[in-house]
């Protein structure tokens, strides 16, 4: 039995990379609030890079609740998309190339969203970590929390639930 040989790496991080861009880049709020993804293998971690508008108290000055709600929502999001998505990314049975091009496939749904605000964001960077609790055929849990300086002491963390899309096909 013949051995299939392995494909080069840079062909695969090409797949991931465009993959998980076409994921990003189909949520315009995403550009707006400048959320990047710094990716390593499986595992995503959101940047919310800092800029003056996404100040909500001068007085604090602290980043806005809804700024900070957005993040972890789209933190959840994309890495559930990125998680549900992994095998078929992997095996090349999605084509990252025609989700570029804005053919995506059914993507999950956000049931519900709750947000405990811990202190305030400071006005500076801050980094997101998205991990799927349950993910079944019908909906799935994720848990998420956002840091600034230390990432043991997160300022905010949110669980999501979110509708998963029908398999017709099975």
């Amino acid at each position: 039995m013949a051995r299939q040989t392995p494909e080069p790496v840079q062909v695969v991080k090409q797949r991931r990379d465009a993959a998980l861009s076409a994921l990003v880049h189909g949520v315009p709020y995403i550009a707006w609030l400048g959320v990047q993804f710094d990716r390593r293998g499986d595992e995503l971690t959101a940047v919310l890079p800092f800029h003056e508008e996404l100040i909500g108290n001068p007085f604090l000055p602290a980043i806005h609740g809804g700024v900070t709600s957005a993040f972890l929502e789209v933190t959840a999001m994309i890495t559930l998309n990125w998680t549900w998505l992994w095998s078929d990314i992997e095996s090349g049975a999605l084509d990252a190339e025609s989700m570029v091009q804005g053919q995506m496939p059914r993507l999950p749904k956000t049931i519900d969203f709750t947000v405990d605000y811990l202190r305030s964001g400071l006005p500076r960077d801050a980094y997101a970590r998205a991990f799927v609790t349950r993910s079944g055929r019908r909906y799935a849990s994720v848990r998420a929390e956002a840091w600034q300086d230390n990432r043991d002491k997160p300022f905010a963390q949110a669980t999501a639930h979110f509708l998963m899309p029908r398999n017709d096909t099975a």
